[in-house]
């Protein structure tokens, strides 16, 4: 069982509290978040809603905000779609879910147009007569990254959701960034954050070229911005990231290691940079402000803000106020979201080095080399401390010898110019790997590329070959 307290407040009533001023903007558009308190942006149709189990399906990550923040203690459930949803999942997740409304700012895909309710979102605030009366408790769905196949649904409460985050605003004008989508986990904190903390919060947007993004966020004067580190690698290779001046930058969603850390302190001096662990599941677990890589090996040894954990077969395990209650529909039918002592399996491993624990990668994620395994965040770790490497890729590639071969894809800090020896860079790359990896872990080839696929997610698009 979940250790969650269930938060009797709704969050449009946490919100009111929050800075008067504080806004949440777009590409194209801006809202008042204390607006709502008097106001609506769901067209008249917010009483509609109310008891009902309503799919958030909107184009926009500022209107899926603003509903999500109006909805809460008035729908039963929330379930909200990330924009890389497979649509062909879509009937799956609506009867698992037992949906029968939708919020939306455009057109409705096929796979919803059969619900009996529909309710357009738009990025303003009208006038509301009569604020429906908080019906009770709203359950939270939110869909697991990572998987083939349908993804499952965990359900939250909005006390878990916001378990980690310290009440109160700053004393200094605070504008949150993030290149999250809100409607994922990761952005959905940093949303949460940001309206609870009397902060701005500037969205990111599909397809929006990162130089363009960065420019945003110089112009809405951004102090605190949080993304994966793959987010980050990119932005460093872009000559726009000298237009921000963050106070705060945090690292969440992937494993960060030492050379984007010490890349992002080299660019960002006067910042604190941080980087957080968390997951969909288990929540927000803690955070790590000490400049390094890992964790403490010390925050095993008692519980730190009522998180505990522990490490069980080199896997981590939570037990935290903030994990999710349960699986929803057909993953409830085929995992137990928690063990029989209530912690979470993360699924992801570390290995113990001195006085500190390191991730190594995702139980799953694992490249069978001959029968030895191969976690391809740490060779990925090894490489990219080359000063040459900004981010890199390691995948398995099919071999009739071994099963499969360790292969990297490698994106430079700048390209080759002329004069600069690549079969030279590969051999001191390579060299690199052997003096640090056992030899099944150290690549049989590298390729230089421009750049790396990122899914929606945020993480390094992983793939076969």
């Amino acid at each position: 069982m979940s250790t969650a307290v269930i938060d009797a407040q709704p969050l449009r009533a946490r919100v009111a509290g929050a800075a008067a001023d504080a806004c949440c903007f777009d590409r194209a558009a801006s809202v008042r978040v204390a607006d709502l308190v008097r106001g609506t942006c769901l067209c008249g149709g917010l009483a509609t809603l109310s008891g009902r189990s309503v799919v958030i399906a909107t184009t926009s990550q500022l209107t899926a905000a603003l509903a999500l923040i109006e909805l809460d203690g008035v729908a039963r459930r929330l379930l909200i779609l990330p924009p890389d949803v497979d649509p062909d999942h879509l009937g799956a997740l609506i009867a698992g879910a037992e949906i029968d409304a939708v919020v939306t700012d455009g057109t409705v895909p096929p796979q919803l147009a059969a619900l009996p309710v529909r309710v357009v979102c738009i990025p303003s605030i009208v006038p509301l007569a009569e604020r429906p009366r908080a019906r009770g408790h709203t359950e939270w769905l939110l869909l697991t990254s990572g998987t083939t196949g349908v993804p499952k649904m965990v359900a939250h409460s909005i006390s878990g959701l916001t378990a980690a985050i310290a009440p109160g605003a700053s004393t200094e004008p605070v504008v949150w960034g993030t290149f999250y989508d809100i409607r994922r986990y990761g952005g959905l904190q940093i949303l949460l954050r940001a309206v609870l903390g009397g902060a701005s919060l500037v969205l990111s947007s599909a397809g929006e070229p990162v130089g363009e993004h960065l420019s945003r966020l110089a112009r809405h004067g951004i102090t605190h911005l949080s993304g994966t580190p793959s987010h980050w690698r990119r932005a460093l290779m872009s000559p726009e990231i000298g237009k921000i001046a963050p106070r705060y930058v945090r690292l969440s969603g992937e494993i960060a290691d030492q050379p984007v850390l010490d890349a992002l302190r080299t660019m960002f001096p006067r910042a604190a940079v941080g980087h957080a662990y968390a997951s969909t599941e288990a929540g927000v677990v803690f955070a790590v402000d000490d400049g390094c890589a890992g964790f403490p090996a010390a925050f095993l040894d008692h519980a730190r803000n009522s998180v505990e954990v522990k490490i069980v077969d080199g896997a981590l395990r939570i037990r935290s106020p903030g994990a999710a209650l349960r699986y929803v529909g057909a993953g409830a039918r085929i995992a137990a979201l928690h063990d029989s002592d209530g912690f979470v399996d993360s699924g992801d491993m570390v290995e113990r080095h001195g006085d500190r624990y390191f991730f190594v990668g995702r139980k799953g994620g694992i490249i069978n080399i001959g029968g030895l395994k191969v976690h391809p965040e740490e060779v990925e770790s090894v490489i990219n401390a080359h000063p040459r490497v900004r981010m890199s890729l390691v995948r398995p590639k099919r071999s009739p010898f071994t099963g499969a071969i360790v292969v990297a894809d490698i994106v430079l800090t700048a390209p080759f110019a002329a004069g600069d020896d690549e079969m030279e860079l590969r051999d001191d790359i390579l060299k690199l790997c052997r003096g640090a990896l056992p030899r099944h872990k150290v690549p049989a080839a590298i390729s230089f590329v421009p750049a790396l696929a990122v899914a929606a997610t945020g993480k390094l698009a992983r793939r076969s070959a």
